[in-house]
């Protein structure tokens, strides 16, 4: 097994690396040679390029962590945002938030998708557990159906109010649009990591049981909602600024697991910058299969996480020593 401080070195290393990969390539002629000398040069930079790249990191690294936070709280390894209805809830309350009141500023669009996300999670959690424990095992499948039949509401709302459109942008991830000052609410993700590592070892206690949770002096209530809260939070704002991407949540905390096993907060710096990783991997591959047309990273992420999903299906896991 490795520890979280190797699987660290490798993501530190490879980061910058993929940073520079993300920032050379695109549509328009970059060049490192002429930055200092060339206008045109230094603002593709600030407003194109690096604009795009913190996106991806940002969008990376926070989903995959709302990921792990549900696997763990809900107990399931085969869970993330998108299979417990949040992320199609948040398009759902982006939707209507679009259609009477379209003027409305980013971030009351966020507000109102993250109060959608943070209903979908919670009716989705009132169904789960009504489950009975022997068929925890179809909860995955469950959550899929659950996402399908939200998603297949809002795209009837879509087709009667002719805004179709609107939701090719936020089902289909995609980072071309990003640019300065389109992207700045990302960073609220970074907060809401933050306070995640903070209370990490009360989620992961809350992961373990209402009644270990109270016999250890833990609000299991308070914890759940703070780790709903955080998820939905993420979700809406990566789901209002660059769209739905799938399988980050599922994939990325599921391979850190098996790696260096189950352990929350010496986890989640790995976590964070494999998504980041994966994510800008999946975007570089998306913007060279076709130049200078893209194609969308939700779709190369989505063709790479079912692969793997299904491994970790099929696969079983690895015994690590105690």
């Amino acid at each position: 097994m490795f520890r979280p401080s190797q699987i660290n070195l490798v993501n530190y290393l490879l980061l910058p690396i993929l940073i520079i990969i993300s920032i050379s390539i695109g549509a328009a002629n970059f060049h490192w040679g002429s930055l200092f000398s060339d206008s045109e040069v230094i603002s593709l930079l600030l407003y194109s390029r690096l604009p795009r790249t913190i996106a991806i990191i940002l969008t990376g690294a926070t989903l995959a962590v709302a990921g792990m936070v549900l696997q763990i709280v809900l107990r399931n390894r085969f869970l993330e945002p998108n299979m417990v209805g949040a992320t199609q809830s948040a398009a759902l309350g982006v939707l209507l938030v679009s259609i009477y009141y379209p003027q409305a500023p980013q971030l009351i669009k966020m507000s109102c998708a993250s109060v959608a996300a943070l209903v979908g999670m919670t009716l989705f959690i009132l169904l789960f557990r009504r489950l009975p424990a022997q068929r925890q095992i179809v909860i995955p499948l469950i959550g899929i159906i659950y996402g399908s039949i939200i998603e297949a509401l809002v795209n009837f709302i879509g087709i009667e109010t002719n805004t179709l459109q609107l939701l090719a942008v936020w089902f289909a991830g995609d980072f071309s649009a990003v640019l300065a000052g389109r992207y700045e609410l990302l960073w609220l993700t970074g907060i809401m990591t933050i306070v995640i590592y903070v209370l990490a070892d009360r989620l992961t206690i809350a992961g373990l049981g209402q009644n270990i949770s109270i016999s250890l002096g833990v609000n299991y209530v308070r914890m759940m909602w703070i780790a709903l809260f955080t998820v939905a939070m993420i979700t809406a704002i990566v789901v209002v600024t660059v769209g739905q991407i799938p399988f980050i949540g599922l994939v990325v905390p599921n391979i850190v697991s098996r790696l260096a096993g189950d352990r929350l907060r010496q986890n989640l710096p790995s976590v964070a910058l494999l998504g980041a990783n994966a994510l800008l991997i999946c975007d570089i591959i998306g913007r060279t299969i076709d130049p200078p047309y893209e194609v969308p990273v939700s779709m190369i992420f989505g063709i790479i996480g079912t692969i793997v999903f299904l491994y970790l299906l099929f696969k079983r896991p690895p015994v690590h020593a105690a």
